[in-house]
Order: structure tokens, then C-alpha cells, then sequence
């Protein structure tokens, strides 16, 4: 599975909770959209994370 920036900003914003763990990264962190996607990527999809299928699924829409 890739990371892809479109994929990742579909699924936060298909999920309100990953949209607030997005904003908080971003503040707390001092990062950058970008960046906060990509953590929340390796975080919360990769290795059979929450929303792994999720992702996935993005791929068929």
C-alpha cells in the first residue's frame, strides 16, 4: 500500500475524529498539512491500522 496526499485528504475528511486528530497534530506539533497527513497515514492506516480498509477502499470509488 502507498501513501498517496489525495487519498489521505479524502479519508479525514470522510471521518470527522481523523479531521480532529489532524488539526491537533498540526498544532501541537507545529506542522504542516503535509506533514501531519503523512503521520496520521503511518499511524492510523499502515500496518492493519483503524482505517486501513478504509484507504483501501478509496481505491474503488
Amino acid at each position: 500500500m502507498k501513501y498517496t496526499k489525495s487519498k489521505m485528504e479524502q479519508l479525514v475528511s470522510d471521518h470527522p475524529d481523523l479531521k480532529k486528530r489532524l488539526k491537533v497534530l498540526m498544532k501541537e506539533m507545529e506542522l504542516e498539512k503535509g506533514f501531519a497527513l503523512k503521520a496520521l497515514y503511518h499511524s492510523e492506516v499502515t500496518d492493519n491500522g483503524p482505517y486501513q480498509k478504509d484507504y483501501q477502499d478509496l481505491d474503488w470509488e
